[in-house]
């Protein structure tokens, strides 16, 4: 999942933190932790990001090792401040001269492109996913594709769903029976897919405009739709962004 780092898009960023098993937090050398940088690190603890490690970017553009190091120090203080590791690993990098043979150092950013994705496997730990329950995914997208219908896409909650698998509906508007007659994942036809998959379904009978984001697919009798529960919410201070004045009652917030 790869989050705009602007902050106008960082309510967007929620949906993606939400199904995250870890993070890499990409900071400039040359800016250091920006307004919306503090912001992804907050949303990524309120969504239960567990582990977060950094990439500070653009590494080549800054000729004074003792200000990169001040850089990763604020970014520490950043993370810790905000319930993180402050001892994660942190990777001194330019993506640029990863990417162009020419660029000097080229081998160097290389180099430390791979040792970041080292750190990925050895600093987030693989997650434990829940495979025996009933299927379920929440949709986040929905698409037509011309000639063969109508396609939902999420992360996979829980449980395994072959092909040819009836599935339910359920959600905003009165539950649907279908059918899903295709998976892909990352554009590879998959004869099944499991808990952590980002999947796209293709859903026999079902309309474009007869399904929504918000409602989940789903084994059929497993999920009953409830109009009350009870969650927890984390309102920003005005600090951060947030609220400058109380809740008073009868207040009927929106949220995502």
């Amino acid at each position: 999942v790869d989050c705009p780092g602007h902050a106008d898009f960082v309510k967007n960023m929620i949906t993606g933190a939400a199904q995250m098993d870890g993070a890499i937090l990409v900071v400039a050398a040359t800016d250091g932790p920006m307004a919306q940088t503090r912001e992804h690190v907050l949303l990524a603890r309120q969504v239960g990001v567990p582990k977060i490690l950094v990439a500070l970017n653009k590494c080549d553009m800054v000729d004074d090792e003792e200000l990169i190091e001040l850089v990763e120090e604020e970014v520490r203080d950043l993370l810790d401040e905000n319930g993180f590791d402050r001892d994660c690993p942190v990777v001194h990098t330019s993506a640029y001269g990863a990417l162009h043979d020419d660029a000097p150092d080229h081998e160097k950013w290389v180099e430390s492109v791979k040792e970041l994705m080292n750190y990925v496997d050895e600093y987030i730990p693989t997650p434990v996913h829940d495979l025996d329950k009933p299927f379920l995914m929440p949709i986040e997208d929905v698409f037509t594709i011309s000639g063969r219908g109508t396609v939902v896409t999420g992360r996979v909650e829980r449980g395994r769903l072959p092909i040819n698998t009836n599935v339910e509906i359920v959600g905003i508007r009165p539950t649907q029976s279908t059918t899903v007659t295709s998976i892909e994942t990352f554009h590879k036809q998959m004869d099944e897919c499991e808990a952590g998959d980002n999947t796209g379904l293709l859903l026999r009978g079902i309309n474009r405009t007869d399904v929504e984001r918000g409602q989940v697919v789903a084994a059929p009798g497993s999920v009953t739709p409830h109009t009350k529960f009870e969650g927890e919410v984390y309102v920003l201070t005005k600090d951060e962004g947030g609220r400058h004045s109380p809740f008073f009652s009868n207040y009927r917030p929106q949220f995502y």
